[in-house]
């Protein structure tokens, strides 16, 4: 009888247990929420961005001071291996944006022309390195990182954006 007694008293308070752990758990979120709501409300009136890349200053030339500069042949590229047991290529047409008002234009710009086949074999590296998953989900991502890769090669950032007049992945 006490042995039951016991096992009553146990079952009765894991019980009270359980419930005091909802009520605190229900109080706790609705507290969250709110704190949340405050940031955010806060955040706007700062006009703060909790995305750190989502502010980027347009310092992009005028449309009058840009020259395009386009890799006249359309680029078939092997992509890394997705694990899916197939090998996937990309079709890829790129062109650059190029800021005619940076100081190192006329010292650089002879040099694209110079070096189309290095240009070539850096994009082909850097779209390479990608696979076909990650190309398709994230275009603008790789984009960044040919303009990245450019103005490393050339050491000067008159190259301001690249970007696919066309891209086509197998």
């Amino acid at each position: 009888m006490k042995r039951n007694l016991i096992l009553v008293i146990i079952c009765a308070l894991s019980l009270v247990n359980v419930v005091l752990t909802g009520v605190m758990m229900v109080s706790t979120m609705s507290a969250n929420k709110k704190t949340a709501a405050l940031i955010n409300d806060i955040s706007a009136v700062l006009e703060l961005e909790l995305d750190p890349n989502a502010y980027m200053p347009n310092t992009a030339p005028s449309l009058a001071d840009t020259e395009t500069y386009n890799i006249d042949d359309e680029m078939v590229i092997a992509l890394a291996p997705s694990g899916d047991g197939q090998d996937h290529y990309a079709m890829v047409s790129v062109s650059f944006s190029i800021d005619k008002t940076s100081k190192d234009y006329a010292e650089v710009r002879p040099l694209l022309d110079e070096n189309v086949s290095k240009i070539r074999s850096e994009i082909m590296s850097v779209v390479g390195s990608y696979t076909k998953d990650e190309v398709l989900a994230d275009q603008k991502g790789l984009e960044n990182a040919i303009l990245a890769k450019l103005q490393e090669m050339f050491d000067s950032k008159f190259i301001y954006e690249v970007y696919f007049r066309d891209l086509k992945c197998q």
